[in-house]
């Protein structure tokens, strides 16, 4: 099996919210594992990916049908379902490993007898709370408006794992490059500035190959 890694940098903060509060501390948490980790989900980011592609094949002049089975065999037939033919999974966008065995281990250490660092206080590490409020057209916060986001904070990076059950061809990897080029925003609170992003994709030997791939895209739609 091949693998690629999808590189994330969180160039603003992002919420990467799972849809529920924590009761008197945020209204909108982040997506975190049971060890106080921020992620952002595989099933996301495909389908995140997939809009970026369908903008892409919607601009092409020419050899879209060429294209769209390019994007079949990366991300499959329309539905995700089991069986739908993509050749590439797309894992959970997660800290570095490397951070993530480093900080599991510092919360091993009981060096003021406190037992180890609680999910919560790590998740505190990497992440800040924001207050947000709507404005009426006085410009006077709306009563009961007041909600409190949970944010990760910018420069973060994520890894997800990009597995292909089949060898992925040059165009299959230059189609993936300009959809990841084009995938620039991620969570909620897009509109207010928050989740921008840039993204990468590095090989086997984790090298950047987004350049490579992305101007084998450019020439070939631009080729007469």
């Amino acid at each position: 099996m091949t693998r690629y890694i999808l590189q994330i940098k969180l160039e603003s903060d992002a919420a990467f919210s799972r849809g529920d509060g924590v009761a008197g501390t945020v209204d909108s948490e982040v997506q975190h594992d049971q060890n106080g980790f921020p992620f952002l989900n595989g099933r996301t980011i495909k389908g995140l990916l997939v809009q970026e592609c369908a903008d892409i094949l919607a601009s092409l002049s020419k050899n879209r049908s060429q294209w769209e089975q390019h994007a079949q065999r990366l991300f499959g037939a329309p539905g995700n379902l089991p069986g739908d033919g993509a050749i590439m999974t797309i894992g959970s966008a997660l800290l570095p490993e490397d951070l993530r065995l480093m900080m599991a281990a510092k919360g091993d250490i009981d060096e003021d007898g406190g037992g180890r660092i609680k999910p919560t206080e790590m998740l505190d590490l990497f992440t800040d709370i924001r207050n947000q409020t709507a404005i009426d057209d006085s410009g006077v916060a709306r009563d009961g408006s007041l909600r409190r986001i949970r944010v990760i904070l910018r420069k973060t990076f994520f890894e997800a794992e990009l597995a292909f059950i089949l060898q992925p061809t040059d165009h299959d990897l230059a189609l993936l490059a300009a959809c990841i080029k084009a995938f620039r925003r991620a969570g909620t609170g897009i509109t207010r500035g928050l989740g921008r992003l840039s993204a990468e994709l590095l090989d086997q030997e984790l090298q950047p190959v987004t350049e490579c791939y992305f101007e084998k895209f450019l020439k070939e739609v631009h080729e007469v």
